[in-house]
């Protein structure tokens, strides 16, 4: 029997490379070279490595592999941001104009423990009780995956319900996450537009209180939602990384998992690398927000 000793030699032994071997793998990654130069054949002659060859996917490059996975997050995330928005901001007024009553202190119980359980732990619940894992769960939904098998042999309305049912737990987990936030949000931004001067006098002028809530109160309280809209481009893309795997979703998020894992760095920096690109342009679009919602503020100097 070998020592520890030994092993821990024999595996010192295995691991080491000559100096050869080291200028050949520096040679290849381009380490060689000047920083600049490397930044540019990176930035240009690469595409920012969407060019290059996935290490954990042969003959793919990594351009090829974030198309075959985008439109599984676009439907992912698209589904998730809006239905987080179309419930939060009206779920955000009635608790501003409840604060204090039944429906608030109850709303607000449920928001809080959903926020409180982790989005990937709450899947696993989902999954445990409407999956069918157990004896004693319920087989209403899949167990994991973006479509059955025999996807391809249904009709229109029956690929769109196959997806549905694939995505509505998924969907579920990720609104689960951003609801509280969203939620109290809206909610105290709607009381502060209550309490202004300018509610007031449109009250005093005759005017209704649906009037001055809705026509006045509620496009100055979207001015901070208005923040998170451009972020629907770096979720899109990048997608939820727990969830999908989880769920086993075959995504943005759980392709940049893998490439983690493997470490395979240049399937890894393609994604951060356009993500980041993504997440500058979502900010633009979130400025062009603001000027919709709020003429008040413009781009001129």
């Amino acid at each position: 029997m070998r020592g520890l000793g030994d092993t821990a030699h024999g595996a010192s032994a295995t691991s080491s490379i000559g100096p050869e071997q080291r200028k050949a793998i520096e040679a290849h990654f381009g380490f060689d070279k000047p920083i600049p130069q490397r930044y540019w054949k990176w930035l240009w002659k690469d595409r920012m490595g969407l060019r290059v060859d996935s290490y954990l996917y042969p003959n793919k490059t990594v351009w090829e592999l974030i198309v075959e996975r985008f439109p599984v997050s676009l439907v992912f995330g698209l589904t998730g941001f809006f239905l987080t928005y179309l419930v939060c901001i009206p779920l955000g007024i009635a608790k501003a104009l409840r604060h204090g009553g039944a429906f608030d202190l109850v709303s607000s119980l449920l928001v809080f423990t959903g926020y409180a359980i982790p989005a990937f732990a709450f899947g696993m619940l989902l999954k445990s009780f409407f999956c069918g894992t157990t004896d004693f769960a319920f087989d209403w939904f899949p167990v994991a995956g973006f479509h059955s098998i025999h996807f391809d042999t249904f009709s229109f309305w029956g690929k769109t319900k196959d997806i549905a049912r694939h995505m509505f737990l998924p969907v579920l987990c990720y609104m689960i996450g951003n609801f509280a936030v969203l939620t109290l949000l809206m909610k105290n931004s709607m009381m502060e537009q209550i309490s202004q001067d300018y509610i007031r006098t449109v009250l005093a002028k005759g005017g209704s209180m649906r009037r001055a809530l809705w026509g006045h109160a509620l496009r100055n309280a979207l001015i901070p939602i208005a923040t998170g809209i451009g972020g629907v481009l770096t979720v899109m893309f990048a997608g939820s990384v727990l969830i999908e795997k989880v769920f086993e979703i075959p995504g943005m998020g759980r392709l940049s998992l893998e490439a983690i894992v493997s470490r395979d760095y240049m399937l890894f920096m393609g994604i951060l690398g356009l993500t980041s690109l993504l997440g500058l342009v979502g900010r633009i679009v979130s400025d062009l927000c603001y000027v919709l919602i709020d003429p008040r503020i413009h781009f001129q100097s």
